[in-house]
């Protein structure tokens, strides 16, 4: 069979090439439910079938006049189900985040015009029911798990019919690699929501170019927790399911750990603050040890430190890290299942740091670029060891074109960008130009080779003295204190640069425990001397990295984290600035205020 053009191409080339016993698999009443390759193809069929006996209309060309069919849920296979029964139609699912507000998710539904939803659980089933009459556009509902008094997704199979079959090849057979495939929603750190159209040529133009750099074949397994929402993790998806490697679904956030030891996964991709977490999580195992074996963890992580890729360290250096990848580096393999072989990360820069230590452990993080509106990868390391540089997002794939504009803007042009905004022309023709994509980051080539992402476009700011400000690498620099959690670098229009950081406060309080401090909320311990003076040595310790302009002169230490549910975080765990800077906007002015009683570093 040649390469697939449209993402539903890969059904019938896995179940060609390598048909598997588990192609998707996720968690029913504590145990694995499998679904073979041949279960998915019928499946699939059978759905569409019944989508057509709903009246989606197929076939439909002009991308903006495409049915859509919406998904609110987390991931399970059930949702690589719906989306390849969707394309088979030439319809176009439209993913929400779980996690979406009430106004955004009104917003999204009614400017897609949603014909058909599909959700997850009884707690977004009652979301929806709640404001059942915003949402005009939606005629039927449908939920993935089985709720009394809602219809279930195999409602929907039921109703498939084999008489359908030649219809539905004949619809197959006419849909263009040019068609819309999927409308993404995203709001990225502000603004309202746009519909990102993104057709199958985008999304398998970057599945073909991405798939010889990571190790994945037919005895690979991967294992899924990043939202399918995400086009990375969705790209990512068919791109295992093309190389014939099994998916499985972990069941939640919380059950990672325990899903990693029984999936025992090859490959699995993840963003900077899970692997944060992760390190963390060890970190604080490490400190509970006692005696020649806590000497023998800090020994390891501070050979990981030390650790160079592509340079050969010398042989005692080597000899030192082998016999700590048996003592101690094998022990955080076997946390992860005991046969990984790469991790992918995306969405926002990880710590060198941590991709030194976890590389050096055997771990190797395969740290990579792009946005939605490029399906979505742009670059990434190689796992091969010479594409591959510490601190940078890789090479650029093959397949896509990337220039530096004189403002230092990444620009970049391919089979993988947007078709554009939907219903949004002004927005298409302000991020392309004559083909180039505006990403909106800054970012240099190294050695002709190597992008390195050095900020954001819009996050650069400019103090009262006119001297410009990137908040990034200060944020992820201070970010290698184990007590800083999360930290937003402010000072747009102000005498100086100053941050609000969260504290990690499993951290702190371990710290505070162990000097007698007592308190009895996170307010009180954020406002403690002792702790103060803490980050205030944190906040010097990590201001010498940078000249006195973007140095931290005041600091306020946040009670709580922030979050996804609060408002503060994307989907994707990124900072939204502006919500941020709106919400503390108090604290901030406080910080600024002439006796703000905020902590000033020069004067401690």
């Amino acid at each position: 069979m040649d390469q697939p053009q449209r993402l539903f191409d890969v059904v019938p080339n896995q179940l060609a090439k390598y048909p598997k016993a588990d192609m998707l698999a996720g968690k029913v009443d504590g145990k694995w439910r499998k679904y073979s390759t041949q279960e998915v193809a019928d499946l699939t069929m059978k759905f569409s079938s019944g989508l057509l006996k709903l009246g989606i209309r197929p076939g439909i060309k002009k991308n903006e006049e495409k049915d859509k069919i919406a998904i609110i849920s987390p991931n399970r296979p059930e949702w690589i189900i719906t989306d390849l029964a969707c394309q088979q139609l030439g319809a176009a699912l439209t993913p929400i985040y779980p996690t979406i507000s009430q106004s955004e998710m009104e917003y999204v539904l009614n400017d897609a015009e949603a014909r058909i939803l599909f959700v997850s659980d009884k707690e977004l089933l009652a979301k929806i029911m709640d404001n059942r009459d915003k949402f005009p556009t939606v005629r039927e509902i449908f939920t993935f798990n089985k709720i009394e008094g809602a219809r279930h997704w195999t409602e929907v199979v039921a109703l498939g019919d084999a008489a359908d079959y030649p219809t539905i090849d004949e619809i197959r057979k006419n849909i263009a690699p040019e068609e819309l495939v999927t409308l993404i929603y995203t709001s990225g750190t502000t603004g309202t929501p746009k519909g990102v159209m993104l057709t199958h040529k985008n999304v398998m133009s970057n599945v073909l170019a991405c798939q010889p750099y990571l190790p994945v074949n037919k005895d690979a397994r991967a294992l899924s927790f990043l939202p399918l929402n995400h086009i990375f993790e969705r790209m990512v998806t068919y791109l295992y399911l093309n190389a014939g490697v099994p998916v499985y679904y972990a069941e939640s956030m919380e059950t990672i750990g325990d899903n990693l030891k029984e999936v025992k996964p090859t490959i699995f991709t993840t963003v900077p603050r899970l692997l944060e977490k992760v390190y963390e999580k060890i970190m604080s195992t490490g400190l509970e040890l006692k005696g020649i074996k806590r000497a023998l963890f800090f020994w390891a992580v501070d050979l990981g430190k030390r650790y160079e890729i592509n340079q050969d360290q010398g042989f005692w250096y080597n000899i030192q890290l082998k016999l700590a990848n048996r003592l101690v580096f094998s022990k955080w393999r076997a946390a992860l299942g005991g046969n990984i072989q790469a991790i992918v990360n995306g969405a926002a820069a990880c710590q060198v740091r941590l991709l030194k230590i976890f590389t050096a452990g055997g771990i190797p993080i395969l740290e990579g670029y792009g946005l939605t509106e490029t399906s979505p990868v742009i670059s990434v390391n190689r796992f091969n060891v010479e594409d591959r540089m510490f601190g940078t997002v890789g090479p650029v794939i093959s397949n896509v074109e990337v220039k530096i504009a004189e403002d230092g803007e990444i620009l970049c042009k391919g089979p993988s960008i947007t078709a554009g905004y939907y219903k949004r022309p002004d927005l298409t023709a302000d991020a392309i130009t004559d083909g180039w994509f505006h990403t909106g980051d800054i970012g240099v080539i190294i050695d002709n080779k190597f992008l390195k992402i050095t900020d954001r476009k819009k996050e650069l700011f400019k103090t009262s003295g006119g001297k410009f400000v990137a908040p990034q690498p200060i944020e992820n620099k201070f970010k290698e204190s184990p007590y800083i959690e999360q930290i937003m670098v402010v000072g747009e229009d102000r005498k100086f640069t100053a941050a609000l950081i969260v504290p990690s406060f499993s951290n702190l309080r371990t710290w505070a425990q162990k000097r007698g401090i007592n308190y009895t909320t996170n307010e009180q311990m954020v406002q403690h001397p002792d702790v103060l003076d803490l980050f205030k040595q944190a906040v010097d310790k990590y201001n010498q990295f940078f000249n006195h302009i973007e140095q931290v002169k005041k600091f306020v230490l946040m009670p709580r984290e922030w979050t996804v549910d609060g408002g503060e975080l994307t989907p994707t765990l990124k900072a939204k600035r502006k919500v941020i800077l709106e919400k503390y906007k108090k604290e901030i002015d406080g910080i600024y205020a002439p006796a703000g009683g905020k902590v000033d570093i020069e004067s401690l």
